[in-house]
């Protein structure tokens, strides 16, 4: 078992334009990333096993929901401390921050903001601790990057809904409390339900065989004949505005988060690039690595630049959808690069399980296509810019 060294890059000098709170919370998460999480996450990958353990210790340290308010479970906290949150958990692994991300941005945000008052102060404030588990219902076997024709549906049987259905790729469900799910309702039209395990009828079968986020929970939820009450109907939003409206929500964590994982893998190949000594000499002194560090770590900074940017104009409340697509995108992008030339300089041993970045290049092969794919984001910032639309 390696130690964490970590200490963050920052060759810009971005933490100026970042608060004392700011900092705080970074050294907060980090502390507990390195002592609690570092230490078996790889063992955790490596088996294939969610450590679940950790769900209440993410509501510890304020994970869930930090920019919602405190009174419905959240921290309080500005937009960029969520991003730096999101940052630092995926730092140590994708599977990890993708876990805080759903409860907080699929779970808790929806509930928040097309919630009753009802909903809200009974399930926020147990989510937000960590005491309550929860998935989010979007992706269905035959509808991904086009979660309008969704299949599942459900029907006005008097004192209570019928829900019938399937959804797939489902972050947290094997282990899930309640899942928000999006279902269409006799008309067609596109509303949020929520479905606590125990109903009758609902299951989640646990999904086998990931090469990718190992360390996280993935699986199904399936919907056969399942009485939902009356009151779980979420009765603030209708259409794929709801849905989409909670995706923007946790594209701007990945935005964030993406940064994390490359952070760390360029800070394992810097680390490896003075230790290990080939031809007489470390190999971070001839010109090719020397190359391939230069390149991380300028995409890196560009990326920072671009999420703290971002996060300015998401608490002025002026982000728009296409700009958290082009960030979403951009990290996930150089993330990937950044991870495939560390595991390069690595060599044979860039793949073992003694280095984090053979499991971040895995994890990150799915973060770059979930919540949008990465080609689905492109065409976002096409019809931006052209205000064509490339989907019709």
């Amino acid at each position: 078992m390696r130690a964490d060294l970590y200490s963050g890059h920052d060759y810009y000098l971005i933490d100026d334009l970042l608060t004392t709170e700011h900092k705080l919370i970074r050294e907060t998460v980090r502390s507990y990333v390195k002592k609690n999480l570092s230490p078996i996450i790889e063992d955790y990958a490596q088996r294939a096993e969610f450590p679940q353990h950790i769900v209440k210790d993410l509501g510890e340290i304020g994970a869930f929901g930090p920019a919602l308010p405190s009174e419905y479970g959240g921290g309080g906290l500005d937009e960029i401390s969520y991003g730096i949150i999101m940052q630092e958990l995926e730092r140590c692994d994708s599977g990890i921050r993708s876990t805080a991300s759903v409860q907080g941005s699929l779970v808790m945000y929806p509930i928040y903001q097309y919630g009753s008052e009802e909903q809200r102060k009974k399930y926020l404030p147990k989510l937000g601790k960590g005491e309550l588990f929860g998935c989010f219902g979007l992706t269905e076997p035959n509808h991904g990057s086009n979660p309008a024709g969704m299949e599942t549906k459900f029907e006005d049987k008097g004192d209570h809904y019928l829900l019938n259905g399937a959804k797939m790729w489902i972050s947290n469900s094997p282990y899930a409390d309640i899942a928000v799910v999006w279902a269409k309702d006799e008309s067609g039209k596109i509303k949020g339900l929520i479905v606590e395990r125990g109903m009758e009828g609902f299951t989640t079968p646990t999904t086998h065989g990931k090469w990718s986020l190992r360390a996280s929970a993935t699986g199904e939820l399936v919907f056969q004949n399942v009485k939902v009450p009356k009151e779980n109907l979420l009765p603030n939003v209708a259409g794929i505005k709801g849905p989409l409206g909670c995706l923007s929500t946790a594209r701007y964590g990945i935005a964030w988060g993406a940064i994390g994982a490359a952070l760390d893998c360029y800070d394992t190949a810097l680390r490896y690039s003075k230790e290990r000594i080939q031809f007489g000499k470390p190999i971070g002194q001839f010109q090719l690595q020397q190359k391939k560090l230069a390149e991380m770590i300028t995409e890196i900074t560009k990326a920072q630049l671009m999420v703290w940017r971002l996060g300015v104009l998401k608490n002025e409340g002026r982000a728009t959808p296409g700009q958290i697509s082009m960030a979403k995108r951009n990290s996930c992008e150089i993330a990937l690069d950044v991870a495939r030339s560390a595991r390069q300089m690595l060599g044979g041993m860039g793949i073992t399980g003694e280095y984090p970045i053979m499991r971040h290049l895995m994890n990150l092969e799915t973060v770059i296509t979930y919540e949008g794919t990465h080609d689905i984001h492109l065409l976002i910032t096409g019809h931006d810019v052209t205000g064509l639309d490339a989907f019709k």
